[in-house]
């Protein structure tokens, strides 16, 4: 049984991995902070799989406790690096943090496996918004990156560069980037699911209101240049995302990673707008969302959807939940409120 490390493990994205991981049948080890998730996410992944994993509270930026947690598990075989701050508008108002955080995480994971010799088979948790705006639609892995319109995605750049760069001077240290369109949705047991502590992203706020938590939500901008003038995203259910990084894991266990660096788009290659989402989400939860219109926020492109055809070619990976499927999952998760 293969030794996983999963940074950010108790997150939204890292604790679905996490399930498809144990049913896939890898040892795994969480570490988090948790400075924007809750433990109680590995309560649901034991309730789903029957396995708890074993869990550090660790900030990856403080090297001398993260090295610990190698001594003590020295047959790590692959890593999985989803650790990170991910907010468009708070990256603009507190950048160095989003430097600081993502940035030196990475730097220290790099640091110990060099130090220590380690063959590592490393995945990491990158973005769309690495090519910043579209020169054209939709967006496949030739696209260059783009000037950064945020220091998120501009912080998931440099990652990047760091990644190939050191891919360069390491051998048996094998690098997948890969590039999120816009993850949602929760598991279709309804114990673990989207729940962070400040949330920014549309659809737990939308969940929240018409929960009633929230009195209203906000839709940034209603003139760009899209069908009804907001803004189109790729969303795709957070499972079928999860899957994809177990493909991506045994096309390089199986060594039949050509490159030792590559990067592949996840996203269901069709975007939808804010206003689509919204009126969809009235129709699964039969709820009225209270909204209103507001001005543009800073950092949003008009549109971004994915042609993932070579993670569908490469890694016999494709999306398979559709838009309804991925908000009843969300509603479901919000209704059941698991954590908060």
């Amino acid at each position: 049984m293969k030794k996983v490390l999963v940074t950010g493990g108790t997150g939204y994205i890292g604790s679905h991995t996490v399930v498809e991981l144990i049913e896939a049948g890898f040892e795994v080890i969480v570490v988090d902070n948790l400075m924007n998730s809750s433990v109680k996410s590995l309560e649901g992944v034991e309730k789903i799989t029957g396995i708890r994993p074993k869990f550090y509270k660790v900030d990856l930026t403080n090297i001398i406790e993260l090295e610990k947690l190698f001594i003590e598990n020295p047959d790590i075989s692959a890593i999985l690096h989803f650790a990170a701050l991910k907010a468009v508008g708070e990256s603009a108002e507190k950048p160095l943090l989003y430097y600081k955080n993502n940035i030196n995480s990475l730097l220290n994971l790099l640091e110990i496996i060099q130090k220590k010799s380690l063959s590592i088979n490393f995945i990491f948790s990158s973005s769309c918004t690495v090519y910043g705006v579209p020169k054209y639609l939709p967006l496949d892995e030739f696209h260059p990156f783009g000037q950064h319109l945020s220091t998120y995605g501009y912080t998931k750049q440099i990652s990047e560069n760091i990644l190939q760069d050191f891919t360069k001077i390491k051998d048996s240290f094998n690098v997948i980037s890969l590039r999120y369109f816009n993850p949602i949705g929760a598991h279709s047991s309804g114990f673990i699911g989207e729940s962070p502590i400040v949330p920014y992203n549309l659809i737990p706020i939308l969940a929240q209101t018409a929960s009633g938590k929230r009195e209203k939500m906000y839709v940034y901008g209603n003139d760009y240049d899209t069908t009804d003038g907001t803004c189109i995203r790729d969303y795709i259910h957070v499972v079928d995302l999860a899957k994809a990084h177990i493909c991506a894991l045994k096309y390089m266990i199986e060594q039949r990673n050509i490159n030792q660096y590559d990067y592949f788009n996840l996203g269901v290659g069709k975007g939808f707008s804010v206003l689509e989402v919204i009126e969809t989400f009235e129709k699964v939860s039969n709820k009225k969302i209270n909204y209103q219109i507001t001005e543009r926020r800073l950092g949003d492109i008009p549109a971004a959807y994915a042609n993932p055809q070579k993670a569908n070619t490469i890694l016999n990976w494709d999306a398979k939940l559709t838009l309804e499927e991925m908000l009843y999952s969300a509603w479901l998760w919000e209704s059941k409120n698991r954590y908060y």
